[in-house]
């Protein structure tokens, strides 16, 4: 499907518009064109063209009440003339395009490059061959068959770079492919709300087609461009077209045009739908990215092309538009549309801020690198000079040219040497134990119910220090019920008897809440008998829903009589209004609003009361003083959430002015309060206690009333009573954050923000706030990272400045998700540290792998270099090493990258920005174990033949067969290596290392593996591994060599870290390198050196023009004749002002200001020149 080009599409839908053109009044193109119409044009167009939207719905063959039919033919025909809603993908990279990558690595072309040399060598027979003359090049044990094994090395190594890259291009084709799984997944769970044969269903969004009649509401993503044809309040942000972050009010006769990819900020309503996919302004943008970079590619290819063939390449570029043009599926994905356009800022974004991890790997990397460099090189020259010296020197041979390949062949041996050293030095395996241990935990994390969306996510998770959470849905169930009620002067404890409420009073009551909140909201039958009925839309109004159906009425009767389109003005609720209203006219021409909100706001523009008959009196400051002690706050002190219900009539004549809230929204009657309550869900306050101690401190920011929202804390676990801590308003948190002049200031944060636990009717922008100063507080000596929840379209910032921001899966709205990193399938707070669990389980994965690594690494490089000085060959081939390479890279990062995580990684402190990657315990396991593997190792190279009465194998001519003696050493050094993988299992010193091994199959299977494959290389590995057949007790002995490493691991453990102090650690982030954190807030300017010198420039030409001017006012003031004294007045104020500049920039410049400074001069000067 994704490579069906653009094209085709086009051509085949120009072909269906001929044949259908009668089908539907209206064609793709005019749809199209009718699509890029703004505002006022768009209208008038609509009007002239279609008569009104009717029109154009009659021309789809749609009904704006009943909308679609939705029999499979319709839909299929709409699919077809009119294009599916789906972008086609970008074809992802093929495995051969990944291995041709991989092949990009520089060490391993060097290592390609010699192995070639050395191939071309071992086939070329120089003429002098049988020369003794040519030194030691042709030692006496040379058999006839050896010389021609020569070219063994060179294929061997080719075969083992060959494993290597394809090694590395599997790993990166299985990221890439998980990562689209994932990204289908996230596609196939949006779905959006159309209206089809009358009935309000949910459909994939793939499934939507022209005609179809969609519902939009409050923060949602639009799936496609469409018409609005009705509804309320509705405002559009519409900045990812075009840039204007003002919301865009949208209305049926001003602006109707609803375009794809942009948010849904405030309202409700219905839209038709008149162009998907390709044809979408998202679509369109999309297409002229891929074709854009189509063009280029084709530029690159072809160089100058003949005009003759241009139109057509042309043309061809526009064909493949289609298939390369999508990044990501746009529209289908919550990382939709734009969301791509996002994403790639955001790539560019975190390249430019490494995730913490990366930043310490990085440097790690880069210090190995650097040492394994000069290792080699010196490793190099000393066996070449050592050659030369005692060929040509000691032994006063001459260079023949007939010895000349001879002489070459050894410099490629020693070349070879050298690279496989730095090929061993350096730790390529880092980056791809990141990504496989991100990888892994993000697959498992899916299973916990956290969808990651940006991989380092999870990684920063493990250091997070502070949460804060949402209370409703995070914290608690997100089932509402009503379980107080304050009706009729009376203040009931549980659901009242309806018989005991005023009829009046009630069927006020039921009118209320059923017109007064969206229709989207219902309550319908449980699934399974016996459950608790399912709550549809918003759970606030659910609540209350169900509140009338506790009180024996229905809802629905009152609906149907008053439907959706009848409503007359509905002001939507907000986080500025904290209330909803709905006016209706009623029979007799009046108006009635309903309204219901937030008490303690709701009751302040009350001005009556029903009371105990149904009738209204009059609700004076004073009885609400009242009410709110009585009623609201003993209800917010069992954490319930209070909600008012109130009416207002008004009359027709003269009709309000709808659009003057202050007045419409006041002088109300109240017909009741009710207490919700939102239980806390069970699981919450264990996983609370767990997050405070891992060393985590837990914030709640709601919009609640701060009873309740500390009642819900202290049931939470958030606080405990008698503790040291604050529980703020968000009134009262702006109050003392901010100065005389309004504006925000950090030290006044930093007061505040280590004892605040709740944070109640706060705004979104206290939420960010909140976020800002916290993460921007240098208060702390570690920078904080703070992790925040959101649901709401106006989360949306606070999500994007937190280091990790988790939206909700069920609740949360398409914006909150687009700015999320992690996005919590089940919206619990528990799922948060599982995060917690994972993002710490990746950072030791890493070290373990690191800690196993390096030991190798120093192992290795040190054997080699020294063998090579001293016996001029490294005791380990370069094919060997090539192997070793492999084990510790490749297959360590995957048995050491995927340890399960455990609990215990919740009993520590965040490790912090600043901690290094390497501990002193690491460092001192790593220098422990390197002297134990060195000290056997050369054991074995320099006595192994005594100890084992074998031949030795130091000093072998060029192509002698493989020694037994080097054999011994090459295999002990690899069952070390094995025995020291189960060693690196722990990094904090603990003793039992096989603790938990069972659970990490993976693990087992690696080491059993590499095992079977050692014996397979050095009983049959021959010539290519430099191997021969090795005894049962000589194996014995390997074996039990490796085994030791378990003992001297018990050993090392044993030697208090405390005790060695000169120990580095090594891989930290020291403060100066942390740019990434000024790099974020852009409002911190980096000035780097060409910007310094930019300034200096400045400042030198601003006093260039001082001087000019001072030197202008002079001749003026001669001409003039005035007094001179004014004149030097003047002048000495520039001269000041010069000299203010002066002291910013360097003391050399002082001069010129001296200069200045001397006014006689200048004015003598000027007067010359006049």
């Amino acid at each position: 499907m994704g490579d069906m080009t653009n094209s085709d599409f086009y051509s085949k839908n120009q072909r269906n518009e001929a044949n259908h053109a009668g089908e539907f009044g209206c064609t793709l193109q005019e749809l199209r064109s009718l699509m890029e119409l703004r505002g006022t044009e768009a209208v008038v167009k609509i009007k002239e063209t279609y008569g009104e939207t009717e029109g154009l719905c009659r021309r789809l063959k749609t009904s704006p009440t009943e909308g679609l039919a939705g029999t499979a033919a319709d839909l299929e025909k709409r699919k077809l003339i009119f294009g599916k809603n789906f972008i086609p993908p970008k074809k992802p990279k093929t495995f051969l395009q990944l291995v041709w990558e991989a092949l990009q690595d520089v060490t391993l072309i060097i290592l390609e490059i010699a192995a070639i040399i050395s191939l071309g060598l071992s086939f070329y027979q120089p003429p002098g061959e049988g020369n003794e003359g040519c030194g030691t090049a042709t030692g006496g044990a040379e058999d006839e068959g050896e010389a021609e094994a020569g070219w063994i090395e060179g294929a061997a190594i080719l075969l083992s770079v060959i494993c290597v890259v394809l090694v590395t291009a599997f790993n990166d084709w299985s990221k890439e492919k998980q990562f689209r799984g994932l990204q289908s997944r996230i596609e196939q769970e949006q779905k959006f709300t159309v209206v089809r044969g009358g009935q309000v269903i949910q459909i994939p969004v793939a499934e939507i087609v022209v005609g179809d009649i969609a519902q939009v509401k409050y923060g949602d993503l639009l799936p496609a461009d469409g018409i609005f044809i009705q509804g309320n309040d509705l405002k559009i942000d519409e900045s990812s077209l075009t840039g204007e972050s003002d919301q865009v009010r949208k209305s049926v006769d001003k602006d109707p045009m609803l375009l794809s990819g942009t948010h849904v900020m405030e309202g409700s309503g219905r839209m038709l739908v008149t162009a998907v996919g390709v044809n979408s302004q998202t679509g369109i943008i999309f297409t002229l990215l891929g074709a854009g970079g189509e063009e280029e590619e084709k530029k690159d290819k072809k160089g100058k092309m003949q005009d003759g063939n241009m139109e057509n390449s042309q043309n061809k570029a526009k064909q493949q538009d289609g298939a390369a043009a999508m990044e990501m599926q746009p529209l289908k994905s919550a990382e939709g549309g734009e969301g791509d356009d996002k994403d790639k800022k955001k790539s560019n974004m975190h390249k430019k801020e490494k995730s913490v991890l990366q930043g310490k790997l990085t440097k790690l990397a880069v210090q190995i690198g650097k040492a394994g460099l000069v290792m080699s090189a010196i490793t190099v020259i000393i066996l070449v000079l050592y050659f030369a010296i005692d060929t040509f020197v000691v032994n006063k041979k001459q260079w023949v040219p007939e010895c000349t390949p001879v002489y070459v062949q050894y410099f490629v041996k020693f070349f070879i040497i050298g690279v496989t050293v730095l090929v061993v030095a350096v730790p390529e395996g880092l980056p791809l134990a990141v990504t496989i241990s991100l990888a892994y935990s993000v697959k498992k994390m899916m299973k916990d119910n956290n969808l990651v969306r940006h991989l380092d996510a999870c990684e920063t998770m493990g250091n997070a220090t502070a949460i804060c959470s949402d209370k409703t849905g995070t914290l608690t169930t997100n089932r509402m019920t009503v379980v107080q009620a304050y009706v009729g002067d009376v203040h009931y404890k549980e659901i009242p008897d309806p018989d005991s409420i005023p009829a009046k009073t009630l069927d006020l009551l039921v009118n209320a809440i059923a017109i007064n909140s969206a229709y989207t909201t219902k309550i319908l039958p449980p699934e399974k008998e016996g459950g608790l009925p399912r709550q549809v839309g918003n759970k606030t109004e659910c609540g209350l829903l169900g509140f009338v159906l506790d009180l024996k009425q229905d809802y629905e009767p009152v609906r149907n009589l008053i439907p959706e389109e009848k409503l007359y003005k509905v002001y939507t609720f907000n986080s500025v209004r904290k209330s909803m209203s709905t006016v209706i006219k009623m029979p007799d021409g009046s108006f009635r609003m309903y309204s219901k909100g937030a008490s303690e706001i709701v009751l302040k523009k009350c001005s009556r009361i029903l009371n105990a008959a149904g009738e209204p009196r009059v609700f004076r400051p004073r009885d609400r003083d009242e009410m709110v002690k009585k009623v609201i706050e003993p209800m917010a002190c069992d954490g319930l959430r209070t909600i008012c219900v109130a009416f207002r009539d008004f009359n027709s004549s003269p009709e309000p002015d709808w659009d003057n809230e202050n007045d419409i929204l006041s002088d109300l009657t109240c017909i009741c309060v009710v207490g919700i309550e939102d239980p806390v869900r069970p699981e919450v306050p264990e996983a609370i206690r767990k997050c405070q101690r891992a060393g985590i401190t837990v914030r709640m920011v709601t919009g609640d009333n701060i009873n309740t929202a500390r009642a819900i804390a202290i049931k939470c676990g958030i606080i405990h009573p008698g503790e040291d801590f604050l529980c703020l308003e968000g009134k009262e948190f702006n109050r003392r954050i901010r100065n005389e002049k309004g504006e925000i200031e950090q030290e006044r944060i930093d007061k505040i923000w280590p004892k605040l636990r709740v944070l109640a009717r706060s705004s979104p922008t206290d939420k960010h706030t909140l976020v800002k100063g916290i993460i921007d507080s240098t208060q702390v000596e570690q920078r904080q990272v703070v992790a925040v929840t959101g649901d709401g379209t106006n989360d949306g910032p606070a999500l994007k400045k937190a280091d990790v921001g988790f939206a909700m899966g069920i609740a949360g709205t398409d914006v909150a998700k687009e700015a999320s990193d992690i996005i919590l399938t089940d919206d619990n707070f528990s799922s948060i540290v599982k995060a917690v669990m994972w993002g710490r389980n990746v950072y030791d994965s890493i070290s373990k792998f690191l800690q196993f690594q390096l030991t190798v690494n120093i192992v290795a490089v040190i054997v080699a270099f020294t063998g090579a000085c001293i016996t001029q060959d490294s005791p380990l081939k370069a094919v060997q090493m090539l192997w070793v390479n492999l084990i510790m890279d490749t297959f360590a990062s995957l048995a050491l990258a995927t340890e399960p995580p455990t609990e215990a990684l919740l009993l520590r402190k965040p490790y912090g920005r600043n901690k290094p990657l390497i501990s002193r315990t690491m460092m001192k396991n790593i220098l422990g174990h390197a002297v134990y593997q060195l000290t056997l190792i050369f054991t074995l190279l320099f006595v192994g033949e005594k100890m084992f009465k074998i031949d030795s194998g130091r000093n072998a001519p060029l192509h002698s067969p493989p020694s037994e003696h080097y054999t011994i050493i090459f295999n002990t050094f690899v069952m070390m290596q094995l025995f020291n993988e189960i060693n690196a299992r722990k990094i904090h010193g603990e003793r039992n290392v096989f603790d938990g091994i069972f659970r990490n199959p993976i693990f087992c299977t690696i080491v059993l593996g590499t095992f079977a494959i050692q014996i397979v290389i050095v009983q049959f590995g021959g010539k290519p591994f430099s191997c021969s057949p090795l005894q049962l007790d000589q194996w014995m002995w390997c074996v039990f060599i490796g085994l030791g490493e378990l003992v001297w691991g018990q050993v090392i453990a044993t030697i208090p870290t405390s005790r060695l102090k000169f120990l580095k650690e090594a891989g930290r982030l020291t403060e100066k390198e942390e740019v990434p954190e000024e790099e974020l807030n852009e409002d911190v300017e980096e000035i780097d050196h060409a910007e310094r010198e930019l300034r200096r420039g400045q400042i030198l030409w601003f006093r260039g023009l001082n001087r000019i001017q001072t030197q202008i006012e002079v001749v003026n003031t001669f001409k003039s004749g005035t007094s001179f004294q004014g004149a030097l007045r003047r002048q000495s104020s520039v001269t000041s002002q010069t000299q203010d500049v002066t002291n910013i920039s360097s003391p050399s410049h002082v001069s010129l200001s001296n200069a200045l400074s001397s006014p006689t001069s200048t004015s003598a000067a000027a007067a010359g020149q006049g």
